[in-house]
């Protein structure tokens, strides 16, 4: 599943699915948008948190922007939000993010995702 560290990730559309602590996780200040994705947690009642902060005191992750705008959270999945409402690192240009699709619509988005079938000498 995707970390960030020190950055920005922008989570667009994807499918997360039979995670086993987390789907999506950050650690040294990092800024996380999550749009129109879905979130199917597993039935462990212990993996149902979508987002992790690593290696930070509460006091500290709390100051760092997460977001989940649109995303469908399903089986029990939690999107824990932080930071302020509004802030510089959150003011992206159109041009620097990508339109997201309705949630509903990420099956079909992502029913011929994943690794390519590749074999030495042949084609991808």
């Amino acid at each position: 599943m995707p970390r960030c560290r020190w950055g920005f990730f922008h989570v667009v559309n994807n499918d997360y699915t039979h995670w086993k602590m987390y789907a999506i996780g950050g650690s040294k200040h990092p800024t996380i948008i999550s749009q129109g994705n879905r979130f199917v947690a597993p039935d462990d009642s212990k993996a149902k948190e979508v987002t992790n902060r690593n290696y930070a005191s509460e006091e500290e992750w709390s100051k760092w922007i997460w977001r989940s705008e649109g995303d469908l959270l399903l089986n029990g999945a939690r999107f824990r939000t932080s930071g302020q409402l509004k802030s510089p690192h959150y003011d992206f240009t159109k041009m620097e993010m990508i339109s997201a699709k309705p949630a509903t619509f990420v099956g079909r988005l992502t029913r011929f995702a994943g690794a390519l079938d590749c074999r030495k000498g042949h084609e991808c």
